[in-house]
């Protein structure tokens, strides 16, 4: 406790916080990344006007009672006042769009990803660049703004991210860290720039309407991890902590985005490597180590903190069906009498699923609380189907609910893995779909035919991941990189579980995949019938 105390009163410690999109998370770190306080602040987008969005009450309130709660369990623990910190870092929900005019004033509300009014963008900017971009892109939303001839585009002198925002108000500097860039426009990994021949079609693209900009003028720079990317300025530091406590000229690292922060958090930046977050939806991330042959709208391209270039299959649904299924079982064993608590409810629950038919014995489900673009469905219906044949029973059927977790999650690593020939090593895993261990890691290595590591620390997330590129920033050695950084400084000692795939449950997947992909004109009749 003595140590830590000394650490912190002669600012030897890194600070991450990230905005996620119902908590803004504080970690405060040791030199060698063990956390040693926190602090958080729940919060909710609001539909206005038809847009999901945060005002910027909601940010600045929300990242100065989140940084209040990390001093005030810094003041708690160790009876000493946060004043300063070796290094910080700023991440958030990538994509999105905030625009601003020359004197800095927000042009329209901030557009979150979850926006999803920007199809004939998309399209359009996919069919010129013959990439990929999906509808909830920074350049995207952009691109929609002029298709609809909205009256701010022409005043637009500087966009960007979240994160972007947050970092440029608190240190003056309009950049980016290359993983959360490569959420606003394609990234070239080569320069850890945006793709030149792209700006260049895009302005080509937008040349009849005689914007006083160009794209370049108005995108934040992008740099790589372990860039220097501004200090905390006077106003910045009162922005952050208007008690005044807190010093300026603090270094500032790269701002990221949330899915860069859980490639550090996980240890999941080199080629080969991937990371999973299973919950309420579920992503899978793994990074290349070559160009993929075409576009698809089932993955989209970003990039590690790094700028080696990553494939994402993003998915809507996961764990919610999965859950209400428990529910009804709780409610059951309430009813008989027995009140059981979630370990031992899910814990049964999730091995019985084990002894089940590697194929599920034929038993069908569909997990869409809400549509799911991975297999073309803009609205869900939960749906449960079996022949009359089948083998239904209670392993089976929990087991189909596992399985159809991760039905659309499997359908776009097939395009990676079966059809670009894509490898992973391995995938880190962490989220709720992992609580139950040797059950969800091993449902999930037989989806993905890969090795599945968890570790203890993948629980402490994005800010963590952002603590640490602080640090990177400021410990490296000349030509070290972020993932031998890693290895050696941050991961070496962690402790991991690994489950590699079985070959019965790959092929009872594989089996329960043709029934799935068979069956979805059965939920497209469901969500057809049933308004």
């Amino acid at each position: 406790m003595g140590d830590v105390k000394k650490l912190i009163e002669e600012g030897k410690t890194f600070l991450g916080i990230e905005f996620g999109s119902t908590r803004i998370k504080a970690v405060l770190t040791d030199e060698d990344y063990n956390p040693i306080a926190s602090g958080s602040h729940g919060w909710e987008n609001r539909l206005d006007n038809g847009i999901w969005t945060y005002t910027l009450d909601d940010i600045w309130g929300g990242l100065q009672d989140c940084y209040k709660g990390l001093k005030d369990d810094v003041e708690k623990k160790y009876g000493v006042k946060l004043v300063e910190v070796g290094a910080m870092g700023f991440s958030a929900m990538m994509h999105g769009y905030m625009a601003f005019d020359k004197e800095g004033n927000l042009l329209v509300p901030f557009r979150t990803w979850r926006n999803t009014i920007t199809e004939e963008a998309s399209d359009k900017l996919t069919e010129v660049f013959g990439y990929h971009i999906p509808q909830r892109w920074s350049i995207a939303h952009l691109y929609q703004a002029i298709l609809n001839k909205e009256e701010h585009v022409s005043k637009v002198d500087f966009f960007t991210t979240l994160a972007g925002y947050i970092h440029w108000q608190l240190t003056g500097e309009k950049v980016l860290g290359v993983g959360d860039a490569s959420g606003m426009f394609p990234i070239d990994s080569k320069t850890c720039d945006y793709n030149k021949k792209m700006v260049e079609q895009f302005d080509e693209l937008v040349a009849s309407y005689s914007f006083d900009w160009k794209l370049s003028d108005i995108l934040p720079k992008s740099l790589p991890a372990g860039e220097r990317a501004g200090v905390l300025s006077e106003e910045g530091a009162k922005k952050l902590d208007p008690s005044g406590d807190l010093k300026a000229g603090i270094p500032v690292c790269p701002p990221e985005g949330d899915a860069g922060t859980g490639m550090v958090a996980t240890n999941s930046v080199g080629v080969r490597t991937g990371n999973i977050s299973a919950g309420t939806s579920v992503f899978s991330m793994v990074v290349l180590e070559h160009d993929l042959s075409k576009a698809y709208p089932e993955l989209d391209l970003v990039t590690t903190p790094s700028g080696e270039q990553v494939a994402m299959v993003h998915c809507n649904n996961c764990t919610s069906d999965l859950n209400a299924w428990v529910s009804l079982f709780r409610e059951f064993a309430g009813a008989i009498g027995k009140d059981l608590d979630d370990d031992t409810l899910y814990g049964t629950l999730y091995r019985k699923a084990m002894e089940g038919d590697a194929d599920c014995g034929g038993l069908l489900a569909y997990n869409y609380f809400s549509g799911e673009s991975i297999t073309g469905f803009n609205e869900g219906r939960p749906l449960f189907v079996r022949r009359p044949d089948d083998k239904f029973n209670l392993s089976n059927f929990m087991r189909t609910h596992l399985y159809t977790a991760l039905g659309a999650l499997k359908a776009g690593n097939d395009i990676l893995m079966k059809e670009e020939n894509v490898k992973a090593d391995f995938f880190f895993g962490q989220g709720g779909f992992f609580k139950v261990r040797g059950v969800g890691d091993r449902v999930m290595a037989a989806a993905l035919n890969t090795p599945i590591k968890l570790m203890e620390t993948a629980g402490e997330g994005g800010p963590w991941g952002q603590a640490i590129l602080a640090g990177f920033m400021m410990q490296k050695n000349d030509g070290e990189t972020l993932e031998k950084y890693l290895a050696d400084k941050v991961f070496a000692s962690g402790k991991v579980e690994t489950c590699d795939p079985n070959k019965e449950d790959v092929a009872g997947f594989d089996d329960f995949m043709k029934d799935y992909n068979a069956g979805l004109a059965i939920e497209r009749a469901a969500v057809d019938s049933l308004k």
